[in-house]
């Protein structure tokens, strides 16, 4: 850092002198080389540096932002340690890692834990023996480096949300007095939605390059499992739907339907369809945002994406796993893949968030309300949409990255020292069609580009190198994207 200083310092001082011998040199000579030694200068500034800035100007509000916002329907209280120091509390071992679609023990966990901790990646998964998990998460709540936050998508949601003051922020879920005490006072909750104990979901967070026996974590990122029945069985979801009326929001968000996944499958496909019913009750003329997470079943997420939920609403917002499972799970593009390797890569992605509008968002032919997806991974995030929908979307992507950098540094305003870009200076925009290539200029940080009457903003994220928290990451970028959206009268 030092070494650019001595060098943009230098240049000045070049700069300067310029001017003094200003009337001995030919005005041209002049011109030149005081253009190319400003652009030396300019370059001199770090990437993040010209990313913020640039960001800053692209970041404006919409012509008709929201007024009301309606939330639901999980809501917990997050209990969120070190995963590595509350395993070796339960007195667990290291040892090899394998994928658990249902944990149903602490070896479950251990096993599960260690998966994804190698590969670096979020999970959330159901923990399906009430008793030891009430023992876990005693033990969690109880050690010296536990902290209690507001937890569920929904309820990040409207936390990140009620930060505007302008916002009024409607939630429903099972609100516990714990939770209601954390909820920003901005937080409208309605009374049928009040329980009297509290939901608790476990976050193990690690570190990038933070060991565990054998296993080493590429970068940081979290595991989330929870015994959390009410939240499982969208209790609150009828209280919800039946709440707007009188709230009057200009815009739903909804996110929870991953955590019926601890249900029977008889269970959960009746109350998927009943979820369904619910949601079809909402008035047309409201928007409707669907925030996904961590999913295993493919059939359960094959009912979400086609003939149940997704035409019902506006919006989605999933992050690269989610992604990828969705396409396995409907036999789409790149189907084939099984794993991200590093960073998701750019031509891959787009050709999934192409191929979800395409077949299951709206046209002329198709009822279908879908019209946007919000996708966000560690390195970069993609904003896609039909054309014509959506208005301040280069505002909206940007706002997202941002809200990235400055939630896991926890500072108010990006720090350009504590953030380093990851995501590619060049890439395709599909590994399918003919592809445009593309070179990210830092001065101008979001992409556009036009594939069928489909539009892409593409912005990189400045990866936080040690985060403070990463829980709640995606929901508080997915909120701040829909901050900044408009959705154009049709």
């Amino acid at each position: 850092m030092w070494q650019r200083s001595v060098c943009v310092g230098l240049l000045a001082l070049a700069l300067g002198y310029l001017c003094l011998l200003g009337p001995e040199l030919p005005h041209s000579a002049l011109r030149h080389l005081s253009d190319s030694l400003l652009g030396t200068l300019r370059r001199a500034r770090s990437l993040e540096d010209r990313m913020v800035t640039a960001w800053q100007a692209a970041i404006v509000r919409p012509a008709r932002p929201w007024a009301r916002v309606a939330v639901g329907v999980n809501t917990c209280v997050d209990v969120v340690l070190s995963g590595v120091k509350l395993l070796e509390a339960l007195g667990l071992e290291p040892g090899d890692g394998k994928n658990h679609a249902v944990l149903n023990s602490r070896q479950d966990l251990k096993e599960a834990f260690a998966h994804f901790m190698e590969k670096g990646a979020a999970a959330e998964r159901f923990f399906s023996d009430a008793e030891s998990f009430h023992h876990i998460a005693r033990t969690a709540s109880e050690h010296p480096g536990a902290q209690l936050y507001v937890g569920g998508n929904a309820a990040l949601i409207g936390q990140k949300l009620a930060t505007n003051p302008e916002l009024k922020v409607l939630l429903c879920g099972p609100v516990g007095p714990k939770l209601h005490d954390l909820l920003d006072d901005n937080v409208v909750v309605p009374p049928e939605s009040m329980q009297e104990r509290d939901e608790f979901h476990l976050i193990l967070e690690y570190q990038a390059g933070e060991e565990w026996g054998q296993v080493r974590a590429p970068n940081a990122n979290r595991f989330i499992f929870s015994h959390d029945l009410s939240n499982g069985a969208l209790n609150m979801l009828e209280v919800f739907v039946s709440s707007l009326d009188e709230f009057q929001p200009d815009l739903v968000v909804l996110s929870g339907l991953h955590m019926m996944e601890g249900q029977s499958k008889e269970m959960r496909q009746r109350r998927l369809m009943e979820a369904v019913a619910s949601i079809s009750d909402i008035p047309t003329d409201i928007p409707i945002h669907l925030e996904l997470a961590s999913m295993t079943d493919q059939d359960f997420m094959g009912n979400i994406m086609h003939q149940q939920v997704f035409p019902l609403v506006n919006s989605i917002g999933l992050n690269e796993q989610e992604l990828l499972f969705l396409t396995q799970s409907a036999s789409g593009p790149h189907a084939s893949l099984t794993s991200w390797n590093g960073v998701p890569d750019v031509g891959i992605v787009s050709d999934i968030l192409f191929w979800i509008l395409k077949e299951h968002g709206k046209t002329v032919e198709r009822a279908s309300d879908l019209t946007r997806i919000h996708f966000h991974t560690l390195a970069y995030h993609i904003l896609v949409t039909v054309d014509g929908q959506w208005g301040n979307q280069v505002a909206a992507v940007a706002a997202g990255a941002r809200a990235a950098g400055t939630q896991a540094c926890a500072t108010e305003t990006i720090d350009t020292n504590k953030v380093f870009l990851k995501a590619p200076l060049e890439f395709v925009t599909s590994q399918i069609e003919a592809p445009s290539k593309i070179s990210l200029n830092p001065d101008e940080p979001v992409v556009h580009w036009h594939r069928e009457g489909i539009s892409f903003y593409f912005t990189p994220v400045l990866v936080c190198k040690d985060p403070v928290r990463t829980v709640g990451l995606g929901d508080a970028i997915s909120a701040e994207g829909l901050l900044y959206s408009e959705l154009y009268p049709q």
